[in-house]
C-alpha cells in the first residue's frame, strides 16, 4: 500500500467517499466481539415489534464503517484519531450499502508534530439516499517526509 493523504496534500474542502454493503455477519461479529446482545439487534422478532419494525444494526457499525474510511485514507500519516462526534438519523438494517462522504473543514497547523489537526465533516446514506449518520472528526496527521 502507498501511503495515505498527508496533512501538508489535504485542503480545506477536499472530500472522499467510500461504499460498503453492511452484511449480517457485520451485525452477528460485532454483537459478539463487543458482548452487545440487545435483542434489537439479534433477535427479528423482538425488533418487530419496536418502532423500526425489524432488527438494526448497531450504531457502532455504522459509526465504524465511517471512521474505517479515515483509516485508510491516511493510513501511515495519522498519527492519531483524536475526536469523532457521530449523530444516527436513521437505523441501518444487514444488506443496506452505506456510501461515506468525508469534507476536510479546518486545518491547524502542529509543527510540534510536523504536521496538524484536520478537522473533517462526515454523511453517511443508505441506497436509497437516506441519511443514516452525520458525524465529526480531528485526527492529527503527519507531513510528508
Amino acid at each position: 500500500m502507498f501511503p495515505g493523504r498527508s496533512y501538508n496534500e489535504l485542503k480545506v474542502g477536499d472530500a472522499f467517499e467510500s461504499t460498503m454493503t453492511l452484511t449480517e455477519t457485520h451485525i452477528v461479529l460485532g454483537a459478539g466481539l463487543f458482548g452487545d446482545f440487545n435483542p434489537l439487534h439479534i433477535n427479528e422478532s423482538f425488533g418487530k415489534t419496536t418502532r423500526f419494525g425489524g432488527r438494526i444494526a448497531h450504531g457502532y457499525l455504522t459509526s465504524n464503517v465511517m471512521a474505517a474510511q479515515m483509516g485508510m485514507l491516511l493510513h501511515g500519516t495519522a498519527i492519531a484519531y483524536v475526536e469523532h462526534c457521530i449523530r444516527f438519523k436513521a437505523p441501518v438494517r444487514a444488506g443496506d450499502t452505506l456510501t461515506t462522504t468525508w469534507t476536510v473543514t479546518a486545518k491547524d497547523d502542529k509543527p510540534k508534530h510536523e504536521g496538524g489537526m484536520v478537522s473533517f465533516a462526515g454523511v453517511c446514506v443508505i441506497q436509497d439516499g437516506t441519511k443514516v449518520a452525520e458525524a465529526e472528526a480531528k485526527l492529527l496527521v503527519k507531513n510528508n517526509a
